[in-house]
């Protein structure tokens, strides 16, 4: 991962790359929230003594990313099954930080009605570059 910008930072820069991908902060807690049509893609918060960023993900997928990365543990306050948790550590890249986030919000604009969706998810997601 770049050294000058942190798990939290590369996650907010990639998420603000993409179609109708919207930042709130909720008001209870400390969470900052991305959603797109209205569907939460990407949260952030701090766990005890450390920033997360929380992603939606394939339930296939999430497993063997869970398996491969000691950082990638099942998502905090979420469906275990479907969400994601990053943590920091040398672990993660900041290509793969990209593609999690790209593939979150991919994930979430499939399930919106097509009239709702900012993009086209399958051409969308081909079009993305591959690490």
């Amino acid at each position: 991962m770049q050294q000058d910008m942190s798990l939290q930072e590369l996650s907010a820069t990639r998420a603000e790359e993409l179609p109708g991908a919207e930042r709130t902060h909720q008001s209870t807690g400390d969470w900052e929230v991305w959603k797109v049509g209205g569907k939460v893609f990407m949260l952030q918060t701090a766990m005890p003594g450390e920033p997360v960023v929380i992603l939606k993900a394939d339930p296939a997928h999430a497993e063997s990313l869970r398996e491969a990365h000691a950082e990638i543990t099942p998502g905090y306050h979420m469906d275990k099954k479907h969400w994601i948790t990053l943590h920091p550590g040398g672990g993660i890249n900041a290509e793969l930080v990209d593609d999690l986030v790209t593939e979150s919000y991919v994930l979430v604009v499939e399930g919106l009605p097509k009239r709702r969706r900012p993009v086209d998810p399958e051409t969308f997601r081909l079009g993305q570059p591959r690490s």
